[in-house]
């Protein structure tokens, strides 16, 4: 793990300044995909084919979601400001197209917007987890619509990504997940002392928007149409009780 992330630093540091756009997305699959194969895991796609320009609308379980996604359609992601002062990691996610959002300052989401926009508009595609936390994978609690926007307003699809986790006879596993008080060093030892797990995408068709597209209904229907295939219920978790989750990095840091 140690030399593949070197590699990582060393490949955006000294080859992505020589390199087209198109290489970099290779590359960057590529190293997502060899992450994978070294903590054991297999991806498992389904459904339709990425289109490119959409905007990626994904379930939230853990901090693997994000090399499993990259692993089947390198993308950009949306991520909290404050990751970009993180050591190593904020360069890295800098250098991947990471685009970072202020809370809390409508200019600056004004400016965001239309980077993702621009994103959209040139073929990339733009990955966002909607929960804003992650879950234990069986349920998908409540979309913030407003990530959305910049979909709406550039006039480009957004396509649903449900993200699960299972062992090789197909049963569900919690060893991926990143909730609760578990710190990153604990869910890493999960993933690696449950070897061969298979991650599942399951890939929607595109849905259409336009400028006059309600945010609110895309964001319930995209909730709906994830918790279908993942057979959860998109409105509440297990047993009626309250999710025990915590935030992603697209809210707060986590430390391992």
């Amino acid at each position: 793990m140690g030399l593949h992330l070197a590699r990582g630093v060393l490949t955006v540091a000294l080859v992505y300044p020589l390199s087209r756009d198109a290489t970099r997305l290779r590359l960057r699959q590529r190293w997502s995909r060899q992450l994978l194969n070294i903590l054991g895991m297999k991806l498992q796609p389904g459904g339709c084919d990425i289109a490119p320009g959409s905007m990626l609308v994904a379930n939230h379980v853990s901090w693997i979601d994000i090399f499993v996604i990259n692993a089947l359609a390198p993308s950009a992601f949306i991520s909290k400001h404050e990751v970009r002062a993180w050591p190593v990691i904020g360069w890295l996610a800098a250098k991947s197209e990471t685009v970072f959002l202020r809370r809390g300052s409508r200019g600056h989401a004004k400016i965001v917007n239309a980077e993702i926009a621009s994103l959209l508009g040139a073929g990339r595609n733009v990955a966002v987890f909607p929960e804003g936390t992650t879950t234990d994978g069986s349920h998908v609690l409540h979309f913030h619509a407003a990530l959305l926007q910049p979909a709406i307003e550039a006039g480009q699809p957004l396509q649903t990504l449900a993200l699960s986790y299972h062992l090789e006879d197909g049963s569900p596993s919690r060893a991926p997940a990143y909730d609760g008080d578990l710190s990153l060093g604990e869910c890493l030892d999960n993933i690696l002392a449950h070897r061969h797990l298979v991650a599942r995408i399951a890939v929607d068709t595109p849905l259409t928007t336009t400028p006059d597209s309600s945010r609110r209904e895309l964001a319930h229907q995209t909730r709906e149409m994830i918790a279908a295939r993942i057979g959860a219920d998109a409105q509440h978790a297990p047993d009626g009780q309250k999710a025990v989750v915590r935030p992603s990095t697209s809210m707060q840091p986590k430390t391992a």
